[in-house]
């Protein structure tokens, strides 16, 4: 596809002289001409769909430079910096920039009155054009957007272009783990359009947007509705075929009494269809009937709670990165083999880690029953580490104050205003997803600023979840926060007293490097390594034994263990990188769970 292809172990050397390797996954082989072609919102399914993905022009050069032509291909929506996008793994520099453009021919028939063009994300600035012609700018390497080209496109032959440059670490911007002196928990950088690009059509009078909240309270599920073009939807609810509810709405909302309903848990993760009806626009989508809240065990204990019961979330950090799409999964049941493999290990929730999946994702847990909490991306200048190392790891005291926002390189307003404009947009994304239980607003000091005001921010756009206000430390006792949340690795696990939720959100990150499946030979991490896979499991199964089930017994309510999947050199994964060998053995996970399961039973005296 490109000049140069590497081979899946050829072996690349960074600046530094690490040996590092590029790995095939074992999903490698099932990428096709176009990848990722499912429809990308099964939450918001309309029959208008046409997928964009697939092989474009290329070329990455010096932004100083005047623009050279295309002399690349490249597979989007692979990261230019990954195996899977055909070219040879170069790091796009702060000071490059990319150009991608594709002819596409538009069938007859599909333009209806207006167009629309969507993309997943692009890392991190880009302009578009269709035709020649700009038709908008975006800034934000994880969040999608969309543009109305309607006025630019037309039946047949057209093409897109988009150009990017992209800051990585050397600015304020959302970056999360990408670094360019990457290693340890900082990984290599990509850039460029990393999820789905599609067009679609609706007609003169369409529906913009859609919330869907379920009350198992009322027995009811409310349906607000963005309707463009005047008039009133028809809103339908299904099980299977069998229609269990309508209604008309009126100035955009309907609610829909639902009887002998199931509700939705990870043990039944029941789904109800919805059918949307606005004149000629028809949207398919789906809603389950559950809740998340906070309960008083009969000691007077806060617990976490799913639908009005004390529920405890045993759970897994979920950073969704692969060997050679990066970011990218690199299909559709990768995605979801992550989620049922954690399942069959008898976990419950994935905490991901920093990073906004595909909807389709949220898809797979909403489905196959897995609870899901979601950070927020990071951003801010240069951590410093005696602040998210040393002062975190001592759990120093802090306050939010304005001097604080230097301290946590927050000192960028703009960075500030950024992080708060792409909080909503990532809350109204994902907002309809019946997994998601919990925000994560910060994690350990990573840019961390006025974590009261974020986290009324997110109170006041969804009052219907959790909140983990600071995820490990600089806990300010936020009166409004729901969980006293601890990230514990090096020192004994204890479960403190506090009159809100304890949860030991980050534990673990037991290593051992599974030869030849490493990404890089002759460096590692991990937070305890071991030398064999036998050692490995027995001291797993220890620390369940020993300190969790000790701990859940005094008081923790979810449990996350680090992680899915080992992440370059960071080799502390249930799983290899390349998602070729499982690591510890699925019945022994599942036993650590079943002890958990167990004496939270115990506890609640059932």
């Amino acid at each position: 596809m490109s000049k140069k292809v590497l081979s899946t172990q050829e072996e690349i050397k960074s600046k530094s002289k690490n040996i590092r390797v590029r790995l095939q996954s074992k999903f490698y082989g099932e990428v096709g001409e176009i990848p990722h072609n499912e429809y990308p919102r099964p939450q918001f399914e309309r029959d208008s769909f046409f997928n964009l993905n697939g092989t474009w022009d290329f070329c990455m050069q010096d932004a100083s430079a005047e623009f050279k032509g295309y002399d690349s291909k490249i597979l989007v929506p692979f990261s230019p910096e990954s195996l899977l996008s055909g070219l040879d793994g170069k790091v796009c520099q702060p000071t490059d920039v990319l150009y991608y453009k594709r002819e596409f021919t538009l069938p007859k028939g599909f333009i209806k009155s207006k167009v629309f063009l969507n993309f997943g994300a692009v890392d991190f600035e880009c302009e578009v054009k269709i035709n020649s012609k700009v038709v908008g700018t975006h800034k934000g390497g994880y969040v999608p957007f969309t543009f109305d080209v309607t006025d630019n496109i037309k039946e047949g032959v057209n093409t897109v272009e988009v150009k990017v440059t992209d800051p990585t670490d050397t600015s304020y911007h959302t970056r999360a783990k990408q670094a360019l002196k990457n290693g340890g928990i900082w990984y290599t950088p990509q850039s460029g359009i990393w999820q789905t690009v599609y067009l679609e059509s609706v007609p003169e009078k369409y529906i913009a947007d859609m919330l869907i909240t379920p009350d198992i309270d009322s027995d009811s599920v409310k349906i607000k509705l963005e309707l463009v073009g005047g008039g009133e939807a028809t809103v339908r609810a299904l099980d299977g075929k069998k229609e269990i509810a309508k209604a008309q709405t009126k100035n955009g909302e309907a609610v829909l009494s639902i009887k002998d309903y199931e509700l939705w848990s990870p043990e039944n993760p029941k789904l109800y269809d919805l059918e949307i009806e606005y004149g000629t626009d028809k949207i398919k989508s789906y809603f389950g009937m559950r809740k998340f809240s906070v309960m008083e065990d009969k000691h007077g204990k806060k617990r976490l709670a799913l639908n009005n019961k004390i529920y405890f979330q045993s759970g897994v950090l979920d950073q969704g990165y692969w060997s050679d799409g990066m970011l990218t999964p690199p299909t559709d049941s990768a995605m979801e083999y992550d989620i049922r493999l954690m399942k069959d290990m008898g976990f419950n929730m994935l905490r991901k880690h920093i990073k906004i999946e595909p909807l389709r994702w949220y898809y797979h847990c909403d489905r196959l029953g897995m609870i899901v909490w979601q950070d927020f991306v990071t951003g801010g200048r240069k951590y410093k580490f005696s602040v998210i190392g040393i002062g975190g790891f001592l759990n120093l005291p802090t306050k939010d104050t304005k001097r604080n926002h230097k301290k946590f390189a927050r000192q960028d307003e703009e960075g500030r205003a950024e992080y708060y404009s792409e909080m909503e947009t990532e809350i109204n994304y994902l907002k309809n997803c019946v997994c998601l239980g919990t925000w994560v607003p910060f994690n350990e000091g990573w840019g961390q600023f006025d974590s009261k005001i974020a986290t009324e921010k997110v109170r006041a756009l969804d009052p219907t979840r959790i909140i983990d206000s600071v995820s490990g430390w600089y806990d300010q006792g936020v009166g409004n926060t729901d969980l006293k949340s601890l990230h514990i690795y090096f020192t004994p696990i204890k479960c403190p007293k506090d009159p809100r939720v304890c949860v030991l959100s980050e534990f673990g990150g037991y290593s051992y490097k599974e030869r030849p499946h490493v990404f890089s030979p002759n460096k590692s991490f991990g937070y305890r390594i071991y030398g064999t896979a036998a050692k490995l499991e027995k001291a797993f199964k220890k620390l369940y034994e020993k300190s969790i089930v000790k701990n859940v017994k005094k008081g923790f309510s979810a449990t996350v263990y680090t992680q899915v999947s080992d992440v370059e050199e960071e080799i502390n994964g249930f799983i290899t990188y390349d998602r070729k060998v499982v690591k510890i053995p699925v019945k022994t996970v599942v036993e650590c769970n079943e002890m958990l399961k167990k004496c939270y039973r115990e506890l609640l005296g059932e």
